[in-house]
């Protein structure tokens, strides 16, 4: 983090603003001094909570990052990415689901990369699936889920030679507190898109299907563990993540 770039881009936006110092700490809940002090660069021993209602203040968010492993850190949230994927796919395939991973596609300029579909091969119901190891852009990841939703339907006719007959979205995520709390931070938005939860959505997996039972589309959030292969719940996950707690120090 440059902390005198930082300063100087709160000190910017808060006179952009026509904001005193005094009036940046009123919104932030923290003292005059502290605004001074961040300000000019100076946060050795200001916790982490205190920078990021700063810049929630000014809507700004903070986005740490963390240096000095090379490739280390990519490639470990590949992994998470990877393990979650393979989880996801299990689980679908244990209740009678056929799936595909990393299907890419090209439509009048937009390209990308669909995680995980997922279709009943009798109904050809066709479930869109977005996997995040960790929920960090709200508005980009529904702004991507939708664009693969909206083009999934000609990506398969072309890919399999199959129309479907509706089409579901899901966003997987794993079972941690980190995660629940970003859900339950953004619920508003969050349960516009996926009003379906983890109960809902696996009845909804679960549920028989026919030539004249086929269920709604759904559109829901999964929290995945390593339980859910076996007994159909989400539990608790081996805790991988890189996290820094509100109570943390920066050191310059």
């Amino acid at each position: 983090m440059d902390v005198v770039r930082l300063g100087r881009v709160i000190r910017t936006l808060r006179a952009r603003k026509g904001w005193r110092q005094a009036d940046l700490a009123a919104r932030a809940r923290v003292g005059r001094t502290t605004i001074s002090n961040v300000e000019l660069g100076r946060i050795r021993g200001l916790s982490v909570g205190a920078v990021e209602a700063i810049l929630g203040a000014l809507g700004l968010s903070l986005d740490l990052s963390v240096r000095g492993l090379g490739g280390t850190i990519d490639r470990v949230l590949d992994e998470r990415h990877a393990r979650l994927v393979a989880l996801a796919t299990s689980w679908l395939r244990r209740r009678a689901l056929s799936t595909a991973a990393e299907v890419s596609y090209s439509v009048w300029g937009e390209r990308g990369s669909i995680d995980l579909i997922a279709w009943h091969p009798a109904t050809h119901e066709l479930v869109v699936i977005e996997v995040k190891s960790e929920l960090t852009s709200i508005e980009a990841t529904l702004r991507k889920h939708d664009e693969k939703v909206r083009l999934a339907p000609s990506v398969v006719e072309s890919r399999f030679g199959w129309r479907p007959t509706n089409v579901s979205r899901l966003l997987v995520l794993p079972e941690d507190r980190t995660q629940r709390r970003r859900v339950v931070d953004h619920r508003v938005v969050l349960d516009a898109a996926y009003p379906a939860r983890n109960r809902a959505v696996h009845v909804w997996v679960g549920a028989q299907r026919g030539a004249d039972l086929l269920p709604p589309a759904l559109c829901g959030i999964v929290f995945l563990s390593d339980s859910a292969l076996s007994d159909g719940k989400a539990g608790r996950a081996p805790r991988e993540r890189i996290r820094v707690r509100s109570g943390t120090r920066i050191r310059a």
